[in-house]
């Protein structure tokens, strides 16, 4: 099920991933929404340094790239090229690269965006993972941060033979991305998690996969919880800042003595940490107040009552109306 953009957000972020095995789209209305892979798709060829004809690559590091596609029809090949060489730490497989990144299609020269346009943000890649466009993914292993990128990615190489309509690239569409490799951050809080109270969810989050959520017997609260479990050593999160996290989410249910968690979503599923504003009605209520102020590196357990979450409103068949949700949250990084 891919309702998490769909139900935390109201104005999407601007993604390039693919969520392999029928993952589906992030968002129904989605600019962006992921790919699914299918057992046809054409395997990815080996990336090349350079192919005739290349695109040139002009501009400033650090602002939007201007891309020039050449005339004629492209290789064919998948090409990685380094346009400028950084002297950061080299990229290994498996570790979380923020990226600024600008796209367009080869044949039509249509622009597909920027990490720098207003309201985007820079791209999260999981450096080699399979659930990440080899555009993204394969482009970034072995390169240093601080490098820019130039990527020329065939149909097998991008978003495959079934294309992305919603945002006009065609099944044989070549696209071109210039990639600003910014940094590296960690996949998940680090530290040692704090006990929790009897009364409130467990949370059991230490593995690199959806986090178990196991909730008592008593009734939820009916105010919000925001509880640090592991305290990072970051900055403090602001209000209207682009923030990159780890999630897992259930739906607290009450039953007869009984108590059922039952996990609807996790960013661990799509390849990728969720990226939000946070503080300005971008997601529920009860994510803006209760991350604002957190700081970057922390665990947050949330339980939202039904009043700061979706109110009398059900989210599809895992979220019923009058739910109270239980999130595990890491924050990784905040710009």
């Amino acid at each position: 099920m891919r309702r998490r953009l769909a139900a935390l957000l109201i104005v999407p972020a601007l993604a390039l991933t693919a969520a392999c095995g029928g993952e589906g789209s992030k968002k129904d209305d989605d600019s962006s929404p992921s790919p699914s892979a299918s057992a046809s798709q054409a395997p990815v060829p080996k990336p090349v340094d350079s192919a005739s004809p290349m695109p040139e690559v002009s501009g400033a590091a650090g602002k939007k790239a201007d891309i020039k596609i050449p005339k004629g029809d492209p290789s064919g090949k998948f090409v990685v090229h380094t346009v400028t060489a950084g002297s950061g730490a080299v990229v290994k497989k498996g570790q979380l690269v923020v990226a600024h990144f600008t796209a367009k299609i080869w044949k039509s020269g249509k622009d597909l965006g920027s990490s720098h346009d207003e309201g985007a943000a820079p791209q999260v890649i999981d450096a080699g993972s399979a659930k990440v466009i080899p555009a993204f993914a394969e482009s970034v292993v072995g390169k240093k941060i601080g490098s820019r990128i130039l990527v020329v990615a065939p149909p097998a190489a991008a978003f495959g033979s079934a294309g992305q309509q919603q945002l006009g690239v065609a099944p044989d569409d070549t696209l071109v991305f210039v990639l600003d490799l910014e940094s590296v951050i960690p996949n998940k809080a680090e530290g040692t998690q704090a006990p929790i109270p009897s009364d409130l969810p467990q949370i059991k989050a230490d593995k690199d996969e959806p986090a178990t959520i196991t909730v008592p017997k008593n009734d939820p609260p009916t105010k919000l919880v925001d509880k640090v479990l592991i305290e990072g050593k970051g900055p403090e999160v602001k209000s209207g800042q682009t923030v990159y996290m780890q999630y897992s989410g259930a739906t607290w249910k009450p039953n007869e003595g009984k108590a059922k968690a039952t996990l609807f979503d996790s960013s661990w599923n799509t390849g990728a940490p969720f990226t939000t504003v946070i503080g300005q009605g971008q997601v529920i209520e009860g994510w803006d107040k209760g991350l604002v102020g957190k700081k970057v590196g922390s665990r947050v357990l949330l339980v939202i009552p039904p009043a700061q979450g979706y109110k009398d409103q059900a989210q599809g068949d895992q979220i019923p109306a009058n739910s109270t949700l239980v999130f595990t949250v890491d924050i990784l990084a905040a710009m």
